[in-house]
């Protein structure tokens, strides 16, 4: 069966402009925003975010309504066992929380990876977030040597 060439454009400035070798179609490339670079020491302390903060009402992330997705970049530098958990919620337009405590969007799961290694963990794992604010704990759960976690987070639109 031949194929049958079709056209394809897009309107410049009224007019319209065939898609070609020369011609790409315009696309919105937009890069992912950093939201926050931080270096955790992560010990054995309960509902310690990657922040150092134990408050639990305060956020890891603020103003994150904008993206679909979170990722987080991560180095460990130690090898004991480690767990993470994931909360989110949602604030009203002075960025008060909308009722009270946190979503539990990823429970506590082990951090993989060995010492000295990388890791990628999307927020939230499957479907699309657009929460207000994030709170990213982590806590040694295994072994007694504290150990830096050197963390990137970006936001994906």
């Amino acid at each position: 069966m031949p194929l049958t060439p079709t056209l394809i454009g897009h309107f410049s400035q009224g007019d319209a402009q065939a898609v070609s070798r020369q011609n790409r179609l315009p696309v919105d490339a937009t890069a992912p925003d950093t939201l926050l670079v931080a270096t955790t020491s992560v010990t054995d302390t309960p509902n310690r975010d990657l922040l150092g903060s134990t408050s639990t009402e305060l956020p890891t992330l603020d103003g994150c309504m904008q993206y679909r997705k979170l990722v987080w970049f991560y180095f460990r530098a130690g090898a004991d066992s480690t767990t993470y958990r994931v909360l989110a919620r949602a604030t009203d337009h002075n960025g008060a929380p909308l009722g009270t405590g946190w979503q539990e969007i990823a429970p506590a799961t082990t951090l993989p990876g060995e010492a000295n290694s990388w890791g990628r963990i999307e927020i939230p794992s499957a479907g699309d977030g657009y929460y207000d604010q994030y709170r990213i704990e982590v806590r040694r759960t295994a072994g007694d040597s504290n150990y830096n976690l050197l963390s990137k987070i970006v936001g994906v639109r």
